[in-house]
């Protein structure tokens, strides 16, 4: 009884040493590892020693055992990212914002179901937004601008119902906005800004009452815009410049004094532009910035 209680005793202070030292099941490892292998880890900015303990490289967060962020921001990554990343199922945070991946999204992304925050903006990747994209429930932010994405919006980002931020700004996706869009109740942020989209603004945007920044022009959009845009009583940013419309006259009964930015074609209504940083808001005003960050 003592030497199998002494062999118990050992063994979890061993597999407490383990998750001290940084480790992770080898199937998690290896993920990292074809990351690092598919966006040429070598040439990073901040490279991984992939012979010293896994919470040593830079950007990987391990809980209780398992990856659960990955924040690489203006590293270099070039290259494309792996089918295999699908494996770091208990990751809620992955940031590859600002570097060159290219290629299209792996379709086993839509795996990763505990995913909160997932930014890839300003990266070189196309194809289409993959249609499992609702697999994500627990996401926050999904945010893609100016990238080479084409297709549509898929209909079905209306079921993330905790989305916050949702920016697709400067790729080439076409179509119309998914009347879908409306479901999502927490959304503080879309940016739709410069792509090929066209059609009306659908009514449901109206359905939107936390939005405070609304980001559709450099688009094909047209017809009228919703009455419902009264009811967006929280925004704060409205930009609508350079699209289609046969009219704004909604606009003409909203209170211009609630918005911090206030762009439209109709000068008449007065555009705004206060004191506030416009980096985040206006896409125009990033596109491309990325070509000498890494300089």
């Amino acid at each position: 009884m003592i030497r199998v209680a002494i062999f118990f005793f050992c063994l979890m202070i061993s597999s407490g040493v383990s998750f001290a030292s940084g480790q992770v099941s080898p199937k998690e490892k290896a993920a990292l590892v074809d990351l690092y292998n598919s966006t040429n880890g070598e040439d990073w900015n901040a490279s991984w020693d992939l012979a010293a303990p896994i919470n040593s490289w830079k950007g990987v967060e391990i809980k209780d055992g398992h990856v659960v962020g990955i924040t690489l921001f203006m590293n270099n990554l070039s290259g494309v990212l792996p089918e295999s990343i699908g494996d770091l199922k208990y990751l809620s945070n992955l940031n590859l914002a600002f570097n060159q991946i290219a290629g299209v999204l792996p379709e086993d992304i839509v795996k990763l179901d505990k995913l909160k925050v997932f930014r890839l903006e300003m990266n070189r990747i196309k194809g289409a937004i993959p249609t499992g994209v609702d697999n994500l429930k627990e996401l926050e932010v999904f945010s893609m601008f100016n990238n080479f994405l084409s297709g549509s919006i898929p209909e079905n980002f209306g079921k993330l119902k905790n989305l916050r931020e949702l920016n697709l700004s400067s790729n080439n996706i076409k179509g119309e906005i998914p009347k879908s869009i409306g479901n999502l109740s927490n959304l503080q942020a879309l940016g739709l800004f410069e792509n090929k989209l066209e059609g009306q603004i659908p009514a449901e945007i109206g359905n939107l009452v936390q939005l405070k920044e609304l980001v559709l022009s450099n688009n094909q959009l047209g017809g009228e815009i919703p009455k419902e845009f009264g009811q967006l009583a929280s925004l704060e940013i409205l930009q609508l410049q350079n699209n289609q419309f046969n009219s704004l006259n909604v606009l003409h009964n909203m209170n211009t004094k609630q918005f911090l930015v206030f762009d439209t074609d109709d000068n008449t209504l007065n555009p705004r532009f206060n004191d506030i940083q416009f980096e985040r808001t206006r896409m125009a005003d990033t596109k491309f910035e990325d070509e000498n960050e890494n300089e």
